[in-house]
């Protein structure tokens, strides 16, 4: 049970937020699923509920408690990611669920919660220590051995998370900037090498980011559908429902990966410009939890969580403006989908949870 005296310490505007997020994502919802919008709707109320459980039972507990468990649950998330190629179902060319019963679990959504938590311990426990490439060796092999399963599948959008959270909390635990530059110089040097690497499908998506009509029947199709719908809907849209690009289906995945397509089509530049809105406030506040977050393990779990989240919002949001690589990345709280959207709602109680915990004693 939670404590009553922590619950003054929630911050509401957060939960009031997500709550106005996913009130929103029902109605988008319905009108991108147009051939079944009661399905969709109906399995996606019940995620909200079983979100709404996880949710509580991250707040349920002081979150410094999960550091005694960091090395279980690290090998239980390699063994989930594993057993993806043992067991899993493959799909659209990817193989990245796992079948429980009547659910399907994805494993590298739950990776994303896991190396934050784990990652926040190791790091906490180094911070004053990462002063030589030979004391980051270890924090590598940490998030790149998951990283590898994962890209595996393959699902390029969810390693590219990874790497986004190891240099955000690297850079919050106060590694030497020069290290940090250090590394996206490398980075920046071996992606011409790493390009061919990908697999043809996915070099080809980030091809088309530098003109999509190179491919417009294949790859670019997504792109320009994505960019006609958005462009099309104006200053106020064209109203619910009311979108053709989306309802006629010349919009491709339309209720998960370009639902800010239906967004933009629909509701126009006013209506998008207040979902971008709630998602600032969302990342501000997030911020806030980091900065008041009482040790540096609550400030590193804190900072994992707001980098997911705005990553996850910057490559939605660009990859339908065509800006961005389709790397199939959900958007928080908005898409469709099951996996993604509990682990959201373990990572905004897991984000309130330091908050609740920022004071050492309540009176």
């Amino acid at each position: 049970m939670i404590d009553k005296r922590l619950l003054k310490n929630l911050d509401y505007v957060i939960i009031a937020v997500v709550v106005a997020l996913t009130t929103i994502s029902f109605f988008v919802i319905a009108s991108a699923s147009a051939e079944n919008p009661y399905y969709y709707i109906k399995r996606q109320a019940i995620w909200a509920v079983v979100g709404l459980v996880l949710f509580v039972v991250m707040l349920s507990f002081d979150y410094h408690d999960l550091a005694q468990y960091t090395n279980q649950m690290y090998y239980i998330n390699l063994a989930l990611l594993i057993a993806v190629f043992i067991f899993g179902r493959e799909a659209k060319g990817a193989q990245r669920w796992l079948r429980l019963g009547p659910l399907e679990l994805q494993p590298s959504e739950l990776a994303k919660i896991i190396i934050i938590i784990t990652l926040a311990d190791l790091l906490s426990k180094r911070a004053h220590s990462l002063h030589s490439v030979r004391d980051l060796v270890p924090v590598f092999l940490h998030v790149g051995i998951p990283m590898a399963l994962i890209l595996k599948q393959p699902d390029l959008g969810t390693s590219l998370v990874f790497i986004g959270l190891l240099l955000g909390m690297l850079f919050v635990a106060g590694i030497k900037w020069q290290y940090l530059a250090g590394l996206c110089g490398i980075g920046g040097a071996l992606a011409p090498l790493l390009f061919y690497f990908l697999e043809p499908y996915q070099r080809k998506r980030i091809l088309v980011v530098f003109n999509p009509y190179i491919d417009p029947t294949g790859d670019g199709y997504h792109v320009i559908q994505s960019m006609i719908a958005i462009g099309s809907g104006r200053a106020w849209g064209k109203g619910l429902f009311g979108g053709t690009q989306n309802r006629l289906g010349f919009l491709p995945e339309q209720h998960t990966d370009f639902i800010f397509s239906v967004i933009g089509e629909e509701l126009g530049f006013i209506g998008a410009g207040i979902i971008l809105l709630l998602y600032f406030i969302l990342i501000y506040r997030g911020i806030r939890v980091a900065l008041k977050a009482r040790d540096d393990f609550g400030t590193l779990l804190a900072t994992g969580v707001v980098i997911m989240f705005t990553f996850h919002i910057l490559v939605n949001v660009g990859m339908t403006l065509g800006i961005m690589p389709v790397t199939g990345i959900p958007l928080p709280f908005m898409s469709y989908g099951g996996s993604s959207y509990l682990t959201n709602m373990m990572a905004l109680g897991l984000l309130l949870n330091v908050y609740m915990r920022r004071q050492k004693i309540l009176f």
